[in-house]
């Protein structure tokens, strides 16, 4: 993605409002704060603000409301890569919340990250840099494990297959394996175990991660004590995206698609009517706490009655 939509422009009187989901770890929000203060250096005639979802100030709703005050139209965009709770339920709650107190604002909600090629590259990119750490071992004995958060939501961890699956489609690796650091399975050292089982000399690890935080800690930490369990296994772990170009491009492209009124620039979660409906039956998502439930994000058919549509969105609840 090296060039920009030019159909329609960000002018003085639009907000960008980058959601961070905000972290325990003070540094891991500091990291945020700094990605903002590059990408304004980046697009100095663009107005950028940030607000975190938890655990960091301003606030979503804080961040909403500042932001449809002060410009005549807010472009909402997640900085956040898989599509679960907090962005399914949570942020078009708050976006309904902000409309309705700031009606003379239009605010518009664009997907998050989500599993593309511009975050497959960065993928790539840090295998190839691990790899060479290794003094470039031969892939087919070198397994490779994308470990991320894990989620309730099965579409967040399809993503994650989905971008484990590229992986191993565009590279000489034989083993590309997924590994989550908590709410669903495997984990990290299931995974490990298995490899090592199926005769990997070699494992890197690729946090499918952001930024820094109490988890990346974690995960350093767990890959220490796996190469004491594994004194013949060599084993590398790649840091989190951090700042990589294809951030910036991805977040530019959504704002500028957003305005343009491209096919699929607005999260089809934003005005949802099973997202209403779940929330009425008690599975809204509350920023203070920390795990969504699932939303499956499946429409019914229009010709459908309403306790059909009741119990779908039942159905589509964790048991």
């Amino acid at each position: 993605m090296n060039t920009l939509s030019t159909a329609t422009s960000i002018t003085s009187e639009d907000t960008i409002l980058l959601v961070g989901h905000g972290s325990r770890e003070a540094a891991g929000n500091t990291e945020i704060l700094d990605f903002v203060a590059q990408w304004r250096a980046r697009r100095p005639q663009w107005r950028i603000e940030v607000c975190f979802i938890e655990f960091a100030s301003p606030s979503l709703h804080d961040g909403l409301l500042s932001a449809a005050q002060s410009g005549r139209r807010v472009l909402v965009l997640p900085l956040i890569l898989n599509a679960a709770g907090h962005v399914k339920m949570e942020i078009p709650e708050a976006i309904e919340h902000a409309r309705a107190h700031c009606p003379g604002s239009q605010i518009l909600l664009a997907p998050h990250l989500t599993a593309c090629d511009p975050i497959l590259a960065i993928l790539k990119r840090r295998l190839r840099q691990a790899m060479l750490g290794l003094d470039m071992p031969d892939p087919r004995s070198t397994g490779v494990i994308v470990l991320g958060r894990g989620s309730s939501d099965r579409g967040a961890n399809g993503d994650m297959a989905k971008m484990a699956r590229w992986l191993l489609e565009e590279g000489d690796h034989e083993l590309v394996d997924l590994a989550f650091t908590g709410i669903t399975w495997p984990r990290l050292e299931r995974v490990v175990q298995r490899q090592v089982l199926l005769g990997m000399g070699q494992i890197v690890v690729l946090p499918y991660y952001l930024y820094t935080g109490t988890l990346m800690e974690r995960i350093h930490r767990q890959v220490q004590h796996l190469r004491g369990q594994y004194p013949q296994l060599r084993l590398a772990c790649s840091t989190h995206f951090g700042f990589e170009p294809e951030i910036f491009e991805l977040l530019e492209q959504r704002a500028l698609d957003l305005l343009a009124g491209t096919p699929d620039s607005r999260l089809p979660c934003d005005g949802c009517s099973y997202r209403e409906i779940a929330h009425d039956l008690g599975h809204g998502h509350s920023h203070e706490h920390t795990h969504a439930p699932v939303h499956v994000h499946a429409h019914v058919p229009e010709h459908a009655t309403p306790a059909a549509n009741t119990e779908q969105a039942q159905q589509a609840q964790p048991a």
